[in-house]
C-alpha cells in the first residue's frame, strides 16, 4: 500500500503519542517509589534513633545501620572490649535483663553493644570478644566511625572520652528502645535497676 503523506503523519503522531505515554509510565512509577521510600521513612518518630543515617559494620565484617533492628525491642550499650570494670559489668547485667524477660520476649529482643574504641575494637576483635562473653546471635556487636560513634553518644547523652593510656572514660547507661527505635527506658550507674529494665522492654512490646 502507497504511503500518502497525511499517512505518514498520523503513524509519526501516534508513535510520538506511545513514546509519550511511556515516558509517562516511568515517571509515574519513579515518583510512587520516591513517595513510598519517603513514607517510610517519614513513619519513624522524630525521636527514633533509627533516623540515623551512620554505617556501622558488625562482627561479621557486615555493613549494618540501626534501622535494620527496626521491629524488635532493643537494649543498647556503648562500650569498649578492653575496659578492665565497668564494661564487662554491664554486659553481666544485660545478660541478666534476658534471663528475666519470658521467654517469647527473650527471642525477639536483641542486646546491642556499640564500641567507643574505633581504632582497636575492629570487627575480628569484637568477634573475639563474642567467643569470650559466650554471646548468641541475639547479640549485635557493633564497629562504627569516630562521628558515627560520637552522634550515637550524644543522642543517647552519655559521655564518654579516651584517656593517654587508650582507654575510655564513659558513662554507665543501658538504653531500652521500643520496636521504633524510641528511648523508653535509661538505667545509669552500675547498681539495681535491672528489674525495672526488664519490665520497660516488657512494656515496649505491648
Amino acid at each position: 500500500m502507497k504511503t500518502t503523506p497525511t499517512r505518514l503523519l498520523l503513524i509519526v503522531f501516534a508513535a510520538c503519542a506511545l513514546i509519550g505515554a511511556v515516558g509517562r509510565a516511568e515517571i509515574k512509577t519513579c515518583c510512587a517509589e520516591k513517595i513510598t521510600s519517603e513514607s517510610t521513612a517519614l513513619a519513624l518518630s522524630p525521636d527514633s534513633l533509627y533516623q540515623l543515617e551512620s554505617h556501622f559494620t558488625d562482627d561479621t565484617g557486615q555493613t549494618f545501620t540501626l534501622g535494620e533492628l527496626r521491629g524488635r525491642p532493643v537494649v543498647l550499650n556503648m562500650f569498649f572490649s578492653s575496659c578492665g570494670y565497668a564494661c564487662p559489668l554491664l554486659v553481666t547485667d544485660m545478660q541478666a535483663i534476658r534471663g528475666q524477660l519470658p521467654a517469647a520476649i527473650r527471642a525477639s529482643t536483641i542486646f546491642v553493644l556499640v564500641s567507643f574504641d574505633t581504632d582497636r575494637d575492629t570487627p575480628a576483635a569484637l568477634a573475639t570478644y563474642r567467643a569470650q562473653r559466650s554471646l548468641d546471635k541475639s547479640w549485635k556487636l557493633l564497629h562504627g566511625s569516630a562521628d558515627a560513634v560520637r552522634e550515637l553518644a550524644a543522642l543517647l547523652g552519655l559521655k564518654y572520652k579516651q584517656e593517654i593510656d587508650g582507654s575510655f572514660s564513659h558513662s554507665n547507661l543501658l538504653t531500652v528502645l521500643n520496636a521504633e527505635g524510641v528511648i523508653v527506658h535509661q538505667r545509669s550507674g552500675l547498681e539495681g535497676g535491672l528489674p525495672a529494665t526488664a519490665a520497660a522492654l516488657i512494656a515496649a512490646v505491648k
